[in-house]
């Protein structure tokens, strides 16, 4: 495998992508609604999310392979401990009460992993219908709820109206990674794929999406603004459109999940 080829496993892998798309989110509600950059609180977001990943990803790898994990294993199984360490850093930095904000939604993400229903034999990774609502709240919750709150934003129906609208966009980015395991999720979580098939879950995917897209009309009175989002909600359509089981390796796990960071550069940039 050449060197760049590595790289980009072990970016992918490591879950630097997926961090960098949650907090290119925490970027795009900073712009939205005008709030200063606050450089604790958004690395503290990236980290965790790093951290939060990876422990969902292979705390159950490294407990029953402990001792025959691979190089690229072991490498980040470094750099998620290097990630904790940069949590840990900028979270000492973080004022008592934003830290608070961060207990239920850092609670679910133990529970989604943690066994302990069904005489801890089930976390709620495994409970019918729940896995995609639980990683949607949180990315929202955590991406448009917090800095929201951190920053001291009073607009309650504002601050309902993302957490909603960003959950439905999230939900639908979700999609096609639903339909990329329809085959390897256990077919009592039912995930939305397994349920109705892959056609009506892209129509379902296409209703939400409308739904977000209207709401973004009364989020922002920039033109701008909506106009880029609209083109990324073309862009997420067609990935979803195309979304198959037989997708290749990096389709949702890098393409899809790189519309945040797309969406925040145009915004950036315009």
């Amino acid at each position: 495998m050449s060197f760049f080829k590595l790289i980009v496993n072990f970016y992918v892998n490591s879950s630097i992508h997926v961090a960098l798309a949650v907090y290119a989110f925490v970027r795009i509600t900073e712009l939205y609604f005008k709030l200063p950059y606050n450089e604790n609180l958004d690395y503290f977001i990236f980290y965790a999310t790093i951290t939060g990943y990876n422990f969902v990803k292979y705390a159950g790898v490294a407990k029953f392979y402990h001792m025959s994990l691979t190089k690229s294993m072991r490498l980040i199984q470094l750099f998620s401990f290097f990630s904790f360490c940069m949590l840990v850093y900028y979270g000492v930095k973080l004022s008592t009460n934003t830290l608070l904000y961060f207990i239920p939604f850092g609670l679910l993400t133990i529970v989604y992993i943690v066994p302990f229903l069904g005489g801890f034999q089930k976390n709620l990774r495994k409970v019918s219908y729940l896995k995609i609502f639980i990683v949607a709240g949180v990315w929202s919750g955590v991406t448009s709820t917090i800095p929201l709150l951190v920053g001291e934003y009073q607009i309650e129906n504002d601050i309902l109206l993302l957490f909603i609208q960003r959950m439905l966009f999230i939900l639908v980015l979700i999609l096609p990674f639903e339909i990329r395991d329809m085959h390897l999720d256990f077919k009592h979580i039912k995930t939305l794929p397994q349920k109705i098939g892959i056609e009506k879950t892209k129509k379902v995917g296409f209703i939400l999406l409308l739904f977000s897209l209207t709401m973004e009309f009364l989020l922002t009175a920039s033109f701008t603004s909506k106009n880029i989002f609209l083109a990324i909600c073309f862009i997420l359509l067609f990935f979803l459109m195309r979304s198959s089981q037989n997708q290749s390796k990096f389709y949702s796990s890098f393409w899809v999940e790189s519309l945040p960071i797309l969406w925040w550069v145009l915004l950036l940039i315009f």
